[in-house]
């Protein structure tokens, strides 16, 4: 009992800290040492959470690269649905592409294809959103479109489209030799290369120019991965490692047409007939973009250079990379304008807003250059001559047509054929684009040239048969003599 009596006389004494007693003191600094405790207890545990969480994270990314690998390096054959049109109920058959996640600040849209049953038209659907600066304008109101689905991942095939390696590149090509190089461009170089196979291959390196190749690429897998038609040029495959971007395309043997028309000297071996026929397969393949897909395919830039030959001179339209994807219920989409100099339709130039009616006017520049050997703006004519398509409406309003056809044309055509796709042509460059015929419309006009052409030709060897019949000796007389 006295030693509790002490130890409470002891504590109850005041000290000289604001007169508090010492009990008081001691309960003071308990308590701050106990805060103080917990303080620190709780920042351990949260760098503790902090550094288990960090160290989950990279197995994870290590699990996912590993998984996009096995998936990338694993032959999946994807086999395109064709339905039968004839069967009555054939079911709308899906085929879905996916699109390799190849850029790291953007995804590539999901793209699927599906035939129509009614109209027999190929579906592309897209999950890409507008980019920045990019719009597009609707006829009527209706609710917002659904949020696009989240990205799905890489596969080691896009629909037909093989993946080959860098490995297989470089020895198809002779490590990109500047002997196998055949074309040379502002986004890229195209090399020549022959594949394990024997297969002729024209391998397109992209250059990376402030990230278009990337753009490209990811553009052209997506159109032409999806769509093939005799008149498009076909992609067989690609390759993309680390920064490489390479498509792998058929090879078409006489390639382009902008060589032929300007780069051949003395007698052009393209003949009025192959002439008309590269503008009618052009116009089918346009045709194709935007009537039989779903969203439209506007090409945006169709030139000379971006129509390749085969050995029989079918034109191949080529070049996909700046090509944007219309869907039916919008009337334009407003871009940043882009192409070539001379085929920029006047309406996509001064408002950036852009629709297939753009591509038509290019495909009437393209026309009156295949028809007359000169570029669409060539500063090296006398002033009245530079523009092409202004030269070329004063010739006829002049009556002059028959002096706009290239003078290294061995054959001419006839005064009606060429007027006839003269009024097409310029029909298609109307400074209104509302009045430019559709592609489809262009067909029809332009398969009347073509009837015109054979009637032509058959007349032409009518009379040399004639002539070999009246050579030949009367049997009927030798006989009767």
């Amino acid at each position: 009992m006295l030693g509790l009596s002490f130890i409470d006389n002891e504590l109850s004494k005041k000290t000289s800290i604001l007169g508090l007693r010492r009990w008081v003191l001691i309960a003071i600094v308990a308590g701050a040492i106990i805060v103080l405790i917990v303080f620190l207890s709780c920042l351990c545990i949260c760098c503790r959470s902090r550094r288990r969480s960090h160290r989950r994270q990279k197995p994870t990314k290590l699990l996912h690269h590993r998984k996009s690998t096995k998936l990338l390096h694993t032959h999946v054959p994807v086999t395109p649905v064709v339905p039968n049109l004839e069967e009555k109920n054939y079911g709308q058959q899906e085929l879905q592409e996916i699109v390799p996640d190849v850029a790291t600040r953007s995804h590539t849209p999901e793209v699927q294809i599906q035939v129509e049953k009614a109209e027999n038209r190929v579906l592309l659907y897209s999950d890409r959103t507008p980019l920045r600066g990019e719009s597009t304008a609707s006829v009527g109101r209706g609710p917002p479109p659904p949020p696009p689905p989240p990205p799905l991942p890489e596969a080691s095939h896009l629909g037909w489209l093989q993946r080959y390696t860098m490995e297989e590149i470089e020895v198809a090509t002779r490590g990109l030799c500047d002997e196998n190089m055949i074309g040379e461009g502002e986004n890229g170089i195209v090399y020549r290369g022959v594949l394990e196979d024997h297969t002729v291959v024209a391998v397109k390196n992209l250059l990376n120019n402030s990230g278009q190749a990337e753009k490209e690429f990811q553009v052209e897998v997506a159109v032409l991965g999806l769509v093939k038609h005799k008149n498009l040029v076909r992609l067989l495959g690609y390759c993309a490692e680390r920064t490489y971007r390479m498509l792998v395309y058929e090879y078409v043997e006489n390639g382009n047409l902008d060589d032929w028309l300007h780069g051949h000297v003395g007698v052009s071996p393209l003949t009025w007939n192959i002439r008309v026929n590269i503008i009618l397969g052009t116009a089918k393949g346009l045709a194709y973009l935007h009537d039989s897909l779903e969203p439209k395919v506007v090409h945006r830039d169709i030139k000379s250079s971006n129509i390749l030959l085969d050995r029989q001179w079918n034109p191949k339209v080529s070049d996909f990379g700046l090509a944007k994807l219309l869907r039916s219920e919008n009337t334009h989409v407003t871009t940043r304008v882009m192409g070539t100099y001379g085929y920029v339709a006047p309406e996509y130039a001064w408002t950036g807003m852009l629709n297939e009616k753009s591509d038509i006017y290019s495909f009437g520049i393209l026309m009156m250059e295949i028809i007359s050997g000169r570029c669409p703006v060539d500063y090296s004519r006398p002033e009245g001559e530079v523009n092409l398509i202004d030269w070329l409406k004063t010739m006829v309003e002049n009556r002059k047509s028959m002096e706009v056809v290239d003078p290294n044309l061995l054959d001419m055509p006839t005064s009606k054929a060429l007027k006839h796709i003269l009024l097409v042509a310029l029909m298609c460059v109307d400074p209104n684009a509302s009045e430019r015929p559709k592609m489809g419309q262009v067909i029809r006009m332009l398969d009347e040239v073509d009837l015109l052409v054979r009637h032509e030709n058959r007349s032409d060897r009518e009379p040399t048969r004639s002539h070999r019949d009246d050579k030949k000796p009367n049997h009927q007389y030798f006989n009767h003599r």
